[in-house]
């Protein structure tokens, strides 16, 4: 099966498109919206369905954190067995692979930047194969996914 890019984008920019809906804008068949939605789902390509939240604007209490990690690539695995280890924890949102001065880039979210550094220090660091890390605090988001984040809000009170 051909991958219909512009289906795909569709379904990525808003999942929440219906089969119906989906039909009209890319003038097909209802029962073939469906098939390919079913296919990409079994094949793979279509990885889930995710609501993106602004976190920032809910009384959730959390920090999110990009870590660095420099690895000693394993003979014949490079770094497939180091990353499987590492997305393996629930802390870890998203986790890649990077050229350039460090090779893992690991995204993670803890309650507290002290969770987070204890995650680094006890889970991550003592890690066979991990040559270095470096932490890097997110202090805001202004565009995530395609999303631009609304401005945070400012209680106005405590401005002179």
């Amino acid at each position: 099966m051909e991958h219909n890019t512009e289906f795909l984008k569709l379904l990525e920019n808003d999942s929440r498109l219906t089969a119906d809906q989906l039909a009209v804008m890319l003038d097909k068949e209802v029962g073939d919206i469906k098939k390919m939605i079913t296919k990409y789902e079994k094949d793979g390509v279509i990885l889930g369905y995710k609501t993106l939240v602004d976190w920032d604007k809910t009384d959730r209490e959390y920090v999110t954190a990009l870590i660095e990690l420099k690895v000693a690539p394993q003979r014949d695995r490079g770094f497939d067995k180091v990353a499987e280890k590492i997305y393996n924890y629930p802390e870890v949102q998203s986790l890649y692979l990077m050229s350039g001065s460090f090779d893992l880039a690991v995204f993670i979210e803890g309650r507290t930047m002290k969770e987070v550094a204890y995650f680094v220090a006890q889970k991550l660091a003592p890690m066979e194969y991990i040559v270095s890390t470096s932490t890097h605090f997110v202090l805001r988001k202004y565009k995530d996914k395609g999303v631009v984040y609304g401005p945070c809000e400012v209680d106005e009170r405590g401005l002179i």
